[in-house]
This record gives C-alpha cells, sequence and structure tokens, in this order.
C-alpha cells in the first residue's frame, strides 16, 4: 500500500545522498537502489561504464513476459551551487513542500517509481508484462555513461518505455532536437593602432552569430509543432583576444540549437557551417553534443493509457512537449514507443531552493501504481 509518509520518507533519504554530476558519482545512490529493489524481491543488477558511474536494473518479472515496459528515472543530479535557504542534501519539510537537491530532478519522480513498485509487490500483483526498472547515470551530461550505453549494447530492449524526467503530470509525447557545438575562428594579429593589417577574429565572429541569429532557421526546417515552441538558438559562450591593443587572432563561441521534429540535425549543422563560412576566413566547428528531436502519436496506446492514470488524479493534466532533453529521444531511433511524465514542481529543476509538493509525489506514486496495474501492452489499458 502506498502512503504518503512512505513516499516522502524514501525522497528524503534518496536527497541526502550526494549524487552531484559533476561531483559525487553516483555509486552511494545506485547502491542504496538496488538494496531497496532487492527487497522487494527483485532482480537487480548494477553496470558501470566508468568507476563509480553506477546504473541500476532491476526485473519485476510479469505473469506473461512477452511484453516489457521499461520505466526509467535517473540518479544523478546537477551541482548545488550557491544561495540555497534550506540545506540542499537535508530533505527540509516546510508548509507541503519537500526541500533539496533533486527533489523534483529527479529523485522525488525515482521514489515514485520505486514506491509503485513496493506497493505491487507486497499486494502480490504482478503484470502481464515485464517491467524493467533502470535507474541512471550521467543523466545531466547527456547519458553517455548511463542509458545510450545500456541501449547500445542491448543490456535494455524494452517494448516500450515510460521516461520518469517531467513535471506538474505532464504526459510528455514530443521533445526538440538539440545540438551543442563551438565554433572556433582564426585571424592574424596586428598592433591594435594598425586594425588594417590584421584579421579581427572577433570581427568575424560578431557577423558569423548574426548571420546564424538571422538565418540557421530561414528555410528548409519546421518551425511549427502543436506541443512545441518554435526553434531557438542560444549563444552561450563567447571569447577571444589577448590584449586590448592587439588586433585579435583568435575566437570562440558555443551555441545552443533547439529544433522540431522532422527537421534532420544534420542539416542544421551544414547549414551553421555554410553561414560561418561567409564570414570568417579560417575556422573549426566542434560537436559537443546531439539529440535527435522525438515525437510519438498522442492517440498511440501508451500515451492513452498514461493519460487516463494520470487524469484520475489530476484532471488538468496536459499531453504537451518538452522545450528541454531529456532521455526520451534514445527510443525514437530505436523504433521504441516512449513518453515521458513526472510529479515534480515546473520551474523548479536546476534552481536553489528546489523543492517538489508532498502531494504530488504522493499522488504520482498512485498515477504509477493505476498505471503499472492497468496498462495493457496489446490496447492501452484492461
Amino acid at each position: 500500500m502506498v502512503t504518503k509518509k512512505s513516499v516522502i520518507s524514501l525522497t528524503r533519504k534518496l536527497i541526502g545522498i550526494d549524487s552531484q554530476n559533476p561531483g559525487a558519482h553516483e555509486a552511494a545512490i545506485a547502491g542504496f537502489v538496488k538494496r531497496y529493489l532487492a527487497q522487494c524481491g527483485l532482480k537487480t543488477r548494477i553496470y558501470e561504464f566508468s568507476k563509480g558511474r553506477a546504473n541500476v536494473v532491476a526485473l519485476f518479472k510479469g505473469r506473461k513476459g512477452k511484453h516489457s515496459l521499461l520505466v526509467t528515472p535517473h540518479l544523478d543530479t546537477v551541482p548545488a551551487g550557491k544561495n540555497w535557504t534550506y540545506p540542499p542534501f537535508a530533505g527540509s519539510l516546510s508548509r507541503g513542500r519537500l526541500y533539496g537537491l533533486g527533489a523534483t530532478d529527479c529523485k522525488g519522480n525515482l521514489a515514485c517509481g520505486l514506491e509503485a513498485i513496493r506497493s505491487m509487490v507486497e499486494e502480490g500483483v504482478r503484470p502481464d508484462y515485464d517491467i524493467v526498472f533502470a535507474a541512471t547515470a550521467d543523466e545531466e551530461s547527456g547519458s553517455t555513461l548511463g542509458l545510450e550505453p545500456l541501449l547500445q549494447r542491448r543490456l535494455l530492449r524494452p517494448d516500450a518505455a515510460l521516461v520518469l524526467d517531467a513535471d506538474d503530470f505532464d504526459v510528455i509525447v514530443a521533445q526538440k532536437g538539440l545540438i551543442h557545438l563551438k565554433v572556433k575562428i582564426f585571424g592574424r594579429k596586428a598592433h591594435g593602432a594598425y586594425p588594417w593589417l590584421g584579421r579581427n577574429a572577433i570581427d568575424e565572429a560578431v557577423s558569423a552569430l548574426r548571420g546564424l541569429k538571422a538565418g540557421l532557421f530561414a528555410r528548409g526546417c519546421n518551425k511549427y509543432h502543436k506541443y512545441l515552441r518554435p526553434p531557438t538558438l542560444n549563444i552561450g559562450t563567447i571569447s577571444g583576444g589577448d590584449k586590448v591593443n592587439v588586433v585579435a587572432d583568435w575566437c570562440e563561441f558555443q551555441i545552443d540549437c533547439r529544433f522540431l521534429p522532422g527537421t534532420p540535425a544534420a542539416f542544421l549543422l551544414a547549414r551553421i557551417k555554410s553561414i560561418v563560412r561567409k564570414y570568417a576566413r579560417k575556422f573549426s566547428v566542434e560537436v559537443e553534443g546531439v539529440q535527435q528531436p522525438f515525437s510519438i502519436e498522442s492517440k498511440h496506446p501508451l500515451v492513452q493509457a498514461l493519460a487516463r492514470a494520470i487524469r484520475r488524479r489530476r484532471p488538468k493534466a496536459l499531453i504537451t512537449g518538452s522545450e528541454g532533453a531529456t532521455t526520451i529521444s534514445f527510443f525514437q531511433q530505436r523504433g521504441i514507443p516512449a513518453v515521458a511524465t513526472g510529479f515534480g514542481c515546473g520551474g523548479c529543476a536546476h534552481i536553489a531552493d528546489e523543492f517538489a509538493a508532498t502531494e504530488d509525489l504522493y499522488q504520482g506514486t498512485l498515477v504509477l501504481e493505476e498505471f503499472f496495474k492497468r496498462y495493457n501492452p496489446f490496447g492501452g489499458t484492461l
């Protein structure tokens, strides 16, 4: 049986385990989760793709076992940073809120998933399908030590997936793609009093950035999606030059590009290089990360089953899209239907005094338990 007390107690314990990324490794929290699931009678295993960067995979065997649903939250958090009123690892309770690093992203969701499974085991309820629970490492830095290699190496081979990494009970059916890259522009030095004798890399970078802002999404890419805002380009960092009276012979900047389903990442990468080439004589482009956009039909049985379970508890929950990047995009390229949800507080991820509403964590756990019991992999719900 799920109780509010048990959900909040577990979330506080998880918050108390440091799993900052970068910073602390996930080994300690992975060990805690492994022991918790083993006590529920599940077969569990730890996978590490770098020392201490631990992933927990557990199997809740169903009655028929002909279909599997992957349920996956993540173990790591961003660094705590400064300016906290409540200690980031204390799990402080105040006026219906639970404060702490990861309360929303993603230890609250992790606790909801664990408690829902524990309750089903306690009640002796087994679904008709297998539940594979994977609590993963390194999500906050791209999942290259977490979900990505688990899928690449076929250690996880689900028929469908539920990603627990969202807020406000939203049902996420679309997600923007992501490109992170660094552009380095090379000029020629000269004395600052004779700039015409050199070639200023900062000037060329400024012109290239103006060109990217004006032309990257000008034509040939999707600009509208029912569940997402238009594509965006953010200049995250820029630096260059050595001294005020020297013509800068180097400049580099990093950009964050978010694009809609239907636009290939390769198309945008080619356009970025083409635009920079118009303004810079010599440059290089270093791609630091790419995630393809994601979408699934809102009428898909997996989506509808989850939406029905949520709306019994939260009638105004939305089927919507995610502007940010989650691991949901890893499933589309493998032909695995996937959907995401979560029960944290919108706008609270990655902030000082991060919190989640205690009632939402409790109701979210009940949502998951009902969904697990009623989900029918062959047609929505039972």
